[in-house]
């Protein structure tokens, strides 16, 4: 299929992207401060990508038809049906053809910035050592334990929320749990007033700090399937399970270098790409930035 470009529909186009970007919306959506808003984003994305593409580098790019197919189907496939996507397209203004002019225009821009990013210069080694003694705090996890809690709330309201009776409640289940901790999940269930009660109680996978300080404390003390005993925070009592301990551990330089190396390349190719966006000619002007 041969794609003829035309800048109204880009630019529509252009526009659905920075209403989604902004918003999360459609620009029909938008309220008019967010439409201007949207506005100015897509028209300084298509003057960019339009200087991008009156580059010598984008002369020599070509976009293959199943290149274009596969960036349309992406975005077809987000939809249940062909009416439902046609719609969706109408409503932004927009048709297969006037999408797939403007998935080919987006292809080749892509394209061109990942040959200019292919510039970037290499990450050294003695980069990375650098890289990992300035940011050494990157690279070390503390303790974390793995908890689940059933809470039982004070509230004075209600019978069965008093404090006395939520203690003695709180304090049975400490019982059953003395002498049967595998029942945690399933006690946590029935019992916890807490949403994670559908989870088994489960509260993740936690650092020191994460939990209300009396938990915290108690949580940091207990061994890996011990459970706590009552203990009283500021919204009512808890049973604390502890299920795994992760120790403290520092990522050494070389468990830590391709992580450093992913990260340095990527910043690398951004500031090459826009380095090389900033001094490019204006499609109108003729001249690079570089030369003004």
């Amino acid at each position: 299929m041969a794609v003829i470009e035309k800048p109204i529909q880009l630019e529509t186009y252009n526009l659905l992207r920075a209403a989604l970007s902004l918003f999360k919306k459609s620009p029909n959506e938008l309220a008019e401060a967010e439409l201007q808003q949207a506005k100015t984003q897509a028209l300084n994305e298509f003057r960019i990508e339009s200087r991008v593409l009156n580059t010598p580098e984008a002369a020599a790019v070509i976009i293959t038809e199943q290149e274009l197919q596969q960036a349309y189907q992406e975005i077809r496939d987000r939809y249940e049906d062909e009416a439902v996507f046609l719609g969706d397209l109408e409503k932004n203004q927009l048709s297969k053809d006037s999408l797939q002019a403007a998935l080919h225009r987006q292809c080749r821009v892509n394209r061109v910035l990942e040959l200019v990013a292919g510039r970037a210069p290499a990450i050294s080694d003695a980069d990375i050592g650098i890289y990992y003694q300035l940011h050494a705090e990157q690279f070390h996890r503390p303790e974390r334990r793995e908890a689940c809690h059933i809470f039982i709330s004070i509230n004075p309201d209600y019978a069965e929320n008093t404090l006395e009776a939520a203690l003695s409640r709180a304090e049975e289940l400490a019982e059953k749990l003395r002498k049967k901790p595998h029942k945690f999940a399933d006690l946590a269930l029935r019992h916890s007033e807490c949403p994670t009660a559908l989870q088994g109680g489960v509260l993740g996978t936690v650092p020191r700090g994460t939990l209300y300080p009396e938990l915290d404390a108690v949580l940091f003390e207990l061994k890996a399937g011990e459970v706590s005993a009552v203990v009283k925070s500021e919204i009512g009592f808890h049973l604390l399970l502890c299920k795994s301990i992760q120790r403290p551990e520092t990522l050494s330089l070389a468990k830590a270098t391709p992580k450093i190396r992913q990260l340095m390349n990527d910043r690398a190719r951004r500031t090459c790409q826009r380095a090389w966006i900033a001094g490019l000619a204006s499609p109108e002007s003729g001249e690079s930035n570089n030369e003004r």
